[in-house]
């Protein structure tokens, strides 16, 4: 018995996901109309998505795209995003505003073992449980700088507040769901 996987399908996916302890569930995009994969993990969502597929085998495909989608509100400077990705390896974010992606490339072409494949589930893992922690430090110290860069009082023609444009626009702190 070979221990090499050389190409994924979803139902072997959902497998090898469920073995490791994610609970799997098949989704239909009603645009594509294409089955893909979703799980999460850490109370964070995320798509399990087929990538370039085997000519002949409309079934089966060469690699997969990890990618968990984040909506953001209001301002998150690229430096956050840019931070990331140049401290860390294998994932990487991206903004498109209003959202910020998280994805991981898998790639089985040429061949790999069940191990390895297991082992770059348990990085996503791992990356993803960072990525939380990093967006809440980050996020906090965006507060922290809003809140200290906020003037204590700029009376405006006389009537002792900010025009509500100027306020909104200081307390633009991104959050993230």
């Amino acid at each position: 018995m070979s221990d090499i996987i050389g190409k994924l399908t979803l139902g072997s996916l959902r497998e090898t996901f469920q073995g490791a302890g994610y609970r799997v569930e098949v989704v239909t995009d009603p645009i594509a109309n294409t089955e893909y994969l979703r799980s999460a993990t850490s109370g964070l969502a995320f798509d399990i998505r087929p990538g370039n597929r085997f000519a002949g085998g409309e079934e089966s495909f060469a690699d997969v795209t990890l990618m968990a989608p984040l909506q953001v509100q209001g301002d998150l400077p690229l430096d956050v995003v840019n931070r990331w990705n140049a401290t860390r390896r294998f994932a990487r974010l991206q903004l498109s505003q209003p959202f910020l992606v998280f994805c991981l490339d898998i790639c089985v072409a040429g061949g790999v073992t069940s191990s390895s494949l297991r082992a770059q589930i348990e990085i996503w893992d791992r990356l993803v449980q960072e990525l939380i922690g990093y967006l809440r430090d980050e996020l906090s110290k965006l507060a922290a700088a809003n809140r200290a860069a906020a003037p204590i009082a700029q009376p405006v023609l006389g009537s002792g507040e900010l025009p509500r444009k100027q306020a909104a626009e200081q307390d633009r702190t991104a959050t993230i769901q």
